[in-house]
């Protein structure tokens, strides 16, 4: 079969190349992948790994063989899974409590999108308690993250205030439920209950300084590479406030992965959740999008095909 092979060193980061066939354990599912995305933080994966690794974490498919175990979906099942790595390929073993079935009205791209910025993005937000009628402030907020977790929010009842990098960025949240679209977090004004904060460096010491008492700064990512630089004086005016670290795969038991998965389908397949696809494309053209991806000119998530969907 063929995959996406890690090749650092090379004209490229990654290419398409023949690998052997999965060997799936008797509690993992062979899934035919059908559509791919590529999140920013993968980028780092293509430096950071051996050559002919083969990464991808988000996977949508139909279910080619069922888990030996009697576990998940029956063959032929349209199915949203999270890996840990080894999704880009024509077939994947995943976990059955990792798979989540689809509707017919789910495609997969749109599914495609959801393992994980969407449960980033469900997951952050729920840090922030009960939100309505309260300020919440997302930074990144065009990005595949930003985008489900400012939709998220809304739709919990909160005041959502969305920051962008560059103003062209406002276009990419028209509709998804932002009361406030502001360039740069320093013209963000009063104080939030929630902030999201993803860039790091500037980014994060400013949000510091406009979170409210008791409120939450929930950091889950570092964008810039920056360092920040926060001190106690920070908190006079939000006592009790806290820094929040968030990293996805730890975030919760296992066994919760597809509960929240099919949440995250169910509210796409009612019409309460858009995903914002900024690029779609057939899978050979990966390094040319990552590329872009690399230099933020993509809004929304990077979706891939493997064939005809």
């Amino acid at each position: 079969m063929r995959a996406i092979v890690n090749t650092p060193g090379g004209t490229t980061p990654v290419e398409l190349r023949e690998v052997p066939e999965p060997n799936p354990g008797p509690n993992e599912a062979v899934v035919a992948v059908r559509a791919f995305s590529l999140n920013r933080g993968e980028l780092r994966s293509f430096v950071n790994n051996e050559a002919g690794w083969i990464p991808g974490q988000d996977i949508s498919g139909v279910v080619q063989r069922a888990a030996a175990n009697g576990s998940g979906p029956g063959e032929g099942t349209r199915v949203v899974a999270l890996t840990d790595e080894f999704g880009w390929a024509e077939r994947a073993a995943v976990p059955t409590h990792r798979i989540v079935p689809l509707p017919d009205n789910v495609s997969f791209v749109q599914a495609a999108t959801l393992p994980v910025a969407g449960l980033t993005a469900l997951r952050c937000v729920r840090l922030g308690g009960a939100l309505v009628g309260r300020r919440v402030l997302i930074t990144g907020a065009a990005g595949g993250v930003g985008t489900l977790a400012v939709q998220i929010a809304a739709h919990s009842g909160a005041h959502v205030t969305a920051v962008v990098g560059r103003p062209e960025r406002t276009v990419a949240l028209s509709g998804l439920g932002a009361q406030e679209v502001v360039h740069g977090i320093e013209n963000a004004t009063g104080r939030y209950s929630l902030i999201l904060e993803s860039g790091g460096g500037s980014s994060l010491t400013e949000a510091v300084k406009r979170i409210e008492p008791n409120g939450t700064v929930v950091v889950y990512g570092n964008s810039s590479a920056e360092p920040s630089t926060i001190s106690f004086q920070d908190f006079r005016m939000a006592q009790n406030a806290r820094i929040q670290s968030f990293f996805y795969f730890t975030s919760g038991p296992e066994e919760l992965f597809a509960s929240d998965l099919a949440l995250l389908v169910s509210l796409i397949a009612n019409g309460s959740l858009r995903p914002v696809i900024g690029i779609e494309r057939d899978w050979a053209e990966i390094a040319t999008v990552a590329e872009s991806l690399r230099h933020r000119q993509v809004a929304g998530k990077a979706v891939f095909r493997t064939g005809d969907l």
